[in-house]
């Protein structure tokens, strides 16, 4: 959120205002508008990966502008090597001011040299030479690839001579290649009366400037960022070359004090890991892995991993991920649930804690249920954020003219539009969590054998409670819309998911009265109280928490994957003969890939059938001197498809890899460059079926259709266990104190935080953790100094 945003000079000083997330100079995201406000609430979550190198994460605030460009209000602008120190915590930032002057991104390879030349006259003078080598990186500007100059300019306190390159067209990674020479000491027979007399210049006092511009044509050429460096470099050595990396011009005599534009409160978490090739990981994996067959559960390498972490959460999603990778997810899931049974008193209140076993089933549904609920909910949900329909019931609540009773009939339509679905949706539900499913109903029974409405609730807790009910109020934090909904729309989500839920677990419990608080909902569920519900949940919990496994039907309607615009490069040849770019808008399915001239046309211009897609990757930039690029390739021409970032650009190679990863006929190889002019442009093969000259990426098919990098989870976890050493360190000593003292335990004491029932096989499994982890300190340690030793300054 944004606050204390500078008011509009007019009557009216209300804004209109979004946000976006920038890598550098690059826009990955933007936020909805929210409009006529100076402290406007956007709470909206972005997650993603960052497939670059980059200086600066920024986050701007821009007023909406209809006729003209949007106003850039100001940024937040946080240096990647400070994010460490923001992560995890929410900090309001003030909003810094945005100048043209200030952005910059991208570098500049340089080399400097001093030479002697020997006059006609036989006197000895300096030759500074200056060659500007390339630049890489430089920002976009309007979305393009910027047509580049540079000036290179000595400057001393008598002189300022300056130089200009060529202007490099449409790249952002220029080769100048260009040498500039300069006089920098005068012969001492050098007599011409001028402005200063000198008769040797200090060397010490001169530098060497680089300015980069964008060529404007007709209109301004625009700044993209400076270096200076002292002459004096070369004092010790003749030679001298590096990467600088381009700065914010220094608006020396600019005013320190600026209007104070407001504030702007982020939460963000950064998380970098080095990852060591896949050798180093054996023994670590190996004892997570074996967590499941571990008596008792809570000594085992897993478990004691959740104990020790400051945030549980943190614990979860690497170890689900490793866990589900192995197949080793569901007895881990068992066992620790079963450890939670044991302390549930009461039937009613079954897995509704936030335990280590429930929250590592809330990760679980989220990894492998997300294509459940694309094809269950998205539909619903987009006709509910779209169709804006008054549901309010609450008299409170209700705005002048609204009538109780439609709104009603309009709340009672989406919920059982919603409910029949889901009931009807068990074909869909993945395998491994009708499989946990199973195990919690026959715990759950054991548990409480005369209860017998204890097996659903059990079930419909999970189901229910934590995933249909939660997707349903937050659709943008499980993708199944691309923002946070307006306020109206929540509101008729929230109560749609409180009525969904009640059903549920109402169903589930069949108890002739529902736990609402508000009459008025107690009043709408009257309408629910039907046998025919009841007996619809039961069916729906029998099915997906029974063992058989279940043969997804080939007539299942396709799941929507990703959709958005994109350009893509002509596939026929234009009258002219000249390929162009054409802006369309792209839609994948599991079953095809296929794009439109505008959102929502139901006429495709043209279709992939998934099936027939042989590899997706990355494309040179050198191929059209255009950024972010990637290359559908497929039983015709190649589909060669511009991203609007490079964030975009990596989830969309992402979700093709993944829908296409099992075909049949995917290729070993492929051309990282297009073929133009009658050859490849990166092995200059003249055969257009050429076999490529480059490994392609993506690997072997896997049979779990998520992506899972066991090496990074397992670093991850490493990360973990070495923050947490010193927890780990107390967990030991209880261990011992518990084995030797065998007496009462005595009020709180220090091991009292933790969860140990067998003392001798949890301090043995200790010992293993500090071991395996003192051993994959030392790689971590040589690279780290192998890093900051060959790292150095002015490398690229």
């Amino acid at each position: 959120e944004a606050k204390n945003l500078l008011p509009y000079l007019g009557p009216n000083k209300m804004r209109d205002c979004f946000c976006t997330i920038n890598l550098d100079q690059e826009e990955v995201y933007r936020t909805q508008v929210v409009e006529k406000s100076l402290s406007p609430f956007f709470s909206e979550e972005f997650y993603f990966e960052i497939p670059r190198t980059f200086q600066y994460l920024s986050f701007y605030v821009y007023d909406k502008n209809v006729l003209q460009r949007d106003l850039r209000i100001g940024k937040v602008a946080i240096k990647k090597e400070d994010l460490c120190n923001h992560s995890g915590k929410e900090t309001w930032f003030s909003l810094q001011p945005v100048d043209s002057n200030s952005e910059v991104q991208g570098k500049v390879h340089l080399e400097l040299k001093l030479n002697e030349l020997i006059t006609e006259n036989g006197t000895v003078c300096q030759q500074l030479v200056v060659h500007i080598v390339a630049c890489h990186g430089l920002p976009l500007i309007n979305g393009q690839s910027c047509d580049s100059y540079a000036t290179v300019s000595l400057v001393g306190p008598s002189r300022n001579d300056q130089k200009k390159t060529k202007v490099k067209k449409k790249t952002s990674n220029p080769q100048f290649n260009e040498i500039f020479y300069f006089e920098v000491t005068r012969s001492s027979s050098y007599t011409r009366k001028s402005q200063f007399q000198v008769e040797e210049e200090d060397i010490e006092k001169l530098e060497i400037r680089i300015d980069l511009w964008n060529n404007g044509n007709l209109v301004q050429d625009i700044f993209l960022g400076e270096i200076k460096v002292p002459v004096n470099v070369l004092r010790n050595d003749s030679s001298h070359q590096a990467w600088y990396l381009l700065q914010p011009r220094d608006n020396g005599n600019k005013s320190s004090k600026t209007d104070d534009l407001g504030s702007l409160r982020l939460n963000i978490c950064y998380t970098e890991d080095c990852v060591l090739p896949s050798e180093y990981y054996g023994p670590l994996k190996t004892l997570l892995l074996k967590s499941p067959d571990v008596q008792p559960i809570s000594a085992s390498a897993a478990y004691i991993l959740g104990e020790i972490c400051r945030d549980k959460n943190d614990a979860v999603l690497p170890l689900v991920r490793l866990l589900l990778h192995h197949d080793k997810l569901v007895p881990f899931a068992t066992a620790v649930a079963e450890l939670d049974l044991k302390d549930t008193q009461d039937a009613n209140t079954i897995f509704r804690g936030n335990s280590l076993a429930t929250r590592c089933l809330d990760e679980m549904m989220k990894i492998v249920g997300g294509h459940y609920l694309k094809v269950t909910l998205k539909p619903i949900l987009d006709e509910i954020c779209e169709s804006s329909k008054s549901c309010e019931i609450d008299p409170i609540k209700l705005k002048e003219g609204d009538n109780v009773e439609n709104n009603k009939e309009n709340l009672r339509y989406y919920v059982d539009k919603l409910f029949s679905t889901i009931i009807k949706s068990s074909m869909s539900c993945p395998t491994v969590m009708c499989d946990t499913f199973y195990s919690l109903r026959q715990m759950a029974t054991q548990r409480f054998p005369n209860d017998p409405h204890v097996q659903y609730s059990a079930v419909s807790s999970f189901v229910f409670l934590r995933f249909f009910a939660v997707a349903v109020v937050s659709p943008h934090t499980f993708h199944l819309r691309p923002h946070h909904p307006d306020a109206q729309t929540i509101r008729t989500l929230t109560l749609i998911s409180k009525t969904i839920q009640t059903l549920g677990s109402w169903g589930s419990l069949s108890k002739s009265k529902s736990s609402f608080k508000e009459t008025f909902m107690c009043e709408f569920f009257k309408m629910f109280q039907e046998e025919g519900y009841i007996i619809a949940v039961k069916k729906f919990l029998d099915e997906i928490s029974s063992t058989e496994t279940k043969e997804s039907s080939g007539t299942s309607e396709p799941v929507h994957l990703k959709e958005g615009e994109m350009y893509k490069r002509a596939q026929g040849r234009t009258r002219i003969g000249k390929k162009n770019f054409k802006k369309r808008w792209f839609c994948l399915t599991s079953r095809e890939l296929t794009y439109h001239k505008q959102p929502g046309s139901k006429d495709a211009i043209y279709t992939i059938p998934v099936k027939n897609i042989l590899a997706v990757e990355k494309l040179e930039e050198s191929s059209f001197n255009k950024k972010n690029m990637f290359q559908v390739i497929h039983m015709e021409k190649p589909l060669y498809v511009q991203a609007n970032n490079c964030v975009e650009a990596n989830e969309w190679i992402d979700v093709l890899c993944r829908v296409s990863r099992c075909n049949q006929n995917r290729l070993s190889f492929y051309h990282p460059s297009a073929y133009l002019n009658g050859n490849w442009l990166c092995c200059l093969e003249t055969s257009e079926n050429a076999l490529g000259c480059k490994p392609c990426t993506a690997g072997v098919p896997a049979d779990i259709q998520i992506d899972i990098d066991e090496d990074r989870e397992t670093e991850r976890i490493y990360s973990l266990f070495t923050l947490s050493l010193l927890k780990l360190q107390k967990m030991e000593e209880a261990c011992g104190t518990i084995a030797v003292y065998q007496g009462p335990r005595k009020e709180p004491d220090d091991y009292s935080n933790f969860v140990i029932e067998d003392s001798v096989t949890t301090f043995k499994t200790i010992q293993q953790i500090k071991s395996v982890i003192e051993k994959l300190d030392e790689p971590h340690e040589k690279y780290r100094k192998k890093r900051s030793t060959s790292a150095k300054y002015g490398s690229k």
